[in-house]
């Protein structure tokens, strides 16, 4: 019996990765479509972002039928409250890769970006695609330093954020209101993918330490 719990628990870590990879995959399309004007591989985005729900469904059911039948303490109820908790922030990322795509496809067959700011919106996608792929070897491994490398990540897309925002109050900005208002939904979007990756990565250091980042010294 006590086999078969283990076991559940570790299915638990499976499933957090493959979320990790799905919602990777969906940035990163999402971050092409957007800047190719590309209808398809908006659509594809969006019909996938069920298959990231479908796992995070799963996910918690089993959260919820291991409290009720197994009663988990120490690390083992850290396990499925950090679970629980990764659970949510990796399909809230796959939520905001399908609000890229969307912006994607409701400007086709023009792109949403304009030319100036393209290659910024480029590198927002690199790093968003950074901090998930750092996210599912964190989860996978319980790395407590690569988990707290993640802030520096963060901080870089703070700082392409913010420089979007200069981009759009500069007296030279061209492309009126509706773009503004895209680049601006964009921005956040990449902006908040990288806040639930720090999330997720905060709670593999709670999960291995039992303590918040701020109270773990790493070497």
């Amino acid at each position: 019996m006590r086999d078969a719990y283990h076991d559940e628990l570790d299915a638990l870590t499976d499933q957090l990765v493959e979320m990790t990879r799905l919602v990777r995959s969906a940035i990163s399309r999402a971050t092409t479509a957007l800047l190719d004007a590309d209808l398809h591989l908006a659509e594809s985005v969006i019909s996938q972002d069920e298959e990231v729900n479908r796992i995070f469904a799963e996910i918690e059911a089993s959260i919820f039928e291991l409290m009720a039948r197994q009663q988990p303490v120490a690390v083992d109820l850290r396990m499925v409250i950090a679970a629980l908790r990764m659970g949510t922030d990796l399909e809230r990322m796959g939520d905001l890769a399908e609000h890229v795509a969307k912006v994607a496809r409701l400007r086709h067959p023009e792109s949403a970006i304009p030319p100036e700011i393209r290659s910024t919106i480029l590198e927002m996608g690199q790093i968003a695609e950074r901090l998930i792929t750092k996210t599912g070897s964190c989860i996978a491994s319980r790395d407590v330093d690569t988990a707290m490398e993640l802030e520096a990540d963060d901080d870089a897309m703070d700082k392409l954020h913010r420089k979007l925002f200069k981009v759009l109050m500069a007296k030279d900005w061209k492309y009126g209101v509706e773009p503004a208002i895209d680049v601006t939904l964009i921005g956040r979007y990449y902006e908040r993918y990288a806040d639930h990756a720090v999330r997720v990565a905060h709670d593999v250091v709670y999960l291995v330490t039992g303590s918040r980042p701020q109270d773990v010294t790493t070497v």
